[in-house]
């Protein structure tokens, strides 16, 4: 399955793609409440605390496109990691925010990896160079 060495440019993208899409949640939900765009990054940091949790505890780094096991991890921690520092920073973790998080969080971590997955299968069948974005471990 892992058996070569991951691009650098695949674990920064990866890695990239991941706090990005955990920001364009946080922006989402305050634009969804008519909250400003300043106190984003109190909203952001626990989220992106948990993410950088579950690359640590995963080494995510190796396999950073798989969607089992290093997505689904990374996808559990920063939903997780982020409701635990949420609540030790005094910030609210309602049940019905938990719930759209864990789905939301969920099409986003796991949906783009599924992608290049798609990607990378349909660029195999046509033995096409592979583009960055989809080029990961097999």
């Amino acid at each position: 399955m892992v058996n070569q060495r991951v691009r650098a440019s695949t674990v920064l993208v990866s890695a990239g793609l991941d706090a990005a899409l955990v920001l364009v949640f946080v922006l989402i939900g305050r634009a969804s409440h008519s909250e400003g765009l300043l106190g984003a990054l109190s909203t952001w940091w626990p989220f992106l605390g948990g993410l950088a949790i579950g690359w640590v505890a995963l080494r995510a780094w190796r396999s950073p496109q798989r969607i089992v096991w290093t997505g689904v991890g990374i996808w559990l921690a920063a939903v997780a990691g982020g409701m635990l520092l949420r609540l030790v920073s005094g910030q609210g973790v309602q049940l019905s925010f938990v719930i759209v998080t864990t789905i939301v969080l969920g099409v986003f971590l796991l949906g783009w990896r599924g992608l290049a997955a798609l990607l990378r299968r349909a660029q195999a069948r046509r033995g096409a160079r592979i583009h960055p974005l989809a080029r990961a471990e097999r």
